[in-house]
């Protein structure tokens, strides 16, 4: 796979700084039962790389430290991690939020049949990845037959009460564009799915979340592949809107791989790109973190600030 990463440091992308830490992002491994074209992690099912308990020790006592609010855990599939329901119960122990970035097939794969049930019981908000509501979009970008699968996870949370009114229980689903596109207006891309999956299916479910394809990873390597790089950083910087700066998620996030090193995001971890330019394993900012941390930033940012923008929990800007 062609390396995107020299194609994407010569930026003029605006220098940003950190504000107040609230969230942790923990990325516990690449393992997954997907490969999707869209992947910026290049998830796999072959994938070996796990974090193992000793580093998501580390993690909470950083959380705890430092008073964070959130735990956003993904992957690959986090919840493949052997580790995955310890970290859940200890976290909620301390009272964190925690959230599960869950491509949904997992919750029926053989094995996972009662993670679903184990998420209620915790009280974990889900989102969920639907890239579209047709199947054949679906099938496309996640292989044949994960829209069917998804559809069957899905109707399984809704019946422990994920996304139903007044049951506490938060289910948000998420949209990737196909290929070189940014997503539609959220607040209309999510009444369409409401409408096509409330009838078709008599699926609920609390936010969509649009985000946009990042031009690093797999799908970088697609676009290269294809001879569309160029044309979709184009679109990206054409797009850019300087008022997303204040909202983008790094200001208040950090990203942590699955050897326990620091980010300011997943994407700058895919990029190999540390915190403040250095090797930084968490352990290391139990000790001491810096103030008011410079961020790195690359010209994949521009996918952050493009039109209506783009976080973990979807548009900046509506």
């Amino acid at each position: 796979m062609r390396d995107v990463k020299p194609l994407l440091l010569k930026s003029d992308f605006p220098q940003i700084r950190r504000g107040r830490l609230s969230t942790l992002q923990m990325n516990l491994g690449y393992l997954c039962n997907l490969s999707c074209t869209h992947c910026h992690v290049n998830a796999g099912p072959n994938r070996t790389e796990l974090m193992t308990r000793e580093t998501m020790k580390t993690a909470l006592q950083f959380a705890d430290k430092y008073q964070l609010e959130y735990l956003d855990l993904t992957g690959g599939s986090p919840e493949m991690n052997p580790e995955f329901r310890w970290l859940v119960q200890e976290a909620r122990k301390q009272g964190l939020h925690v959230m599960d970035r869950c491509n949904p097939t997992i919750l029926v794969e053989p094995g996972f049949e009662d993670t679903a049930e184990f998420l209620a019981e915790q009280r974990v908000e889900v989102i969920a990845s639907l890239p579209c509501y047709m199947e054949d979009n679906v099938d496309a970008q996640r292989g044949k037959g994960v829209f069917t699968a998804s559809i069957k996870a899905l109707k399984k949370l809704n019946a422990l009460g994920y996304g139903q009114a007044n049951s506490h229980l938060t289910l948000n689903l998420v949209f990737n564009p196909q290929g070189m596109s940014l997503p539609a207006p959220q607040l209309q891309l999510e009444e369409s799915y409401r409408h096509f999956l409330g009838e078709h299916f008599d699926l609920h479910f609390n936010q969509l979340f649009t985000i946009t394809n990042m031009p690093i990873q797999r799908f970088g390597a697609v676009l290269l592949a294809k001879g569309q790089f160029d044309d979709y950083m184009n679109l990206l910087k054409q797009s850019y809107q300087a008022e997303n700066l204040a909202q983008v998620m790094c200001k208040s996030l950090l990203s942590v791989d699955w050897q326990g090193y620091v980010y300011d995001c997943d994407f700058n971890q895919m990029l190999g790109m540390p915190l403040t330019g250095e090797t930084t394993h968490l352990s290391q900012l139990l000790e001491q973190m810096p103030e008011a941390m410079s961020i790195s930033v690359a010209d994949h940012c521009y996918g952050c600030t493009a039109g209506q923008g783009s976080s973990c929990t979807g548009v900046l800007t509506n």
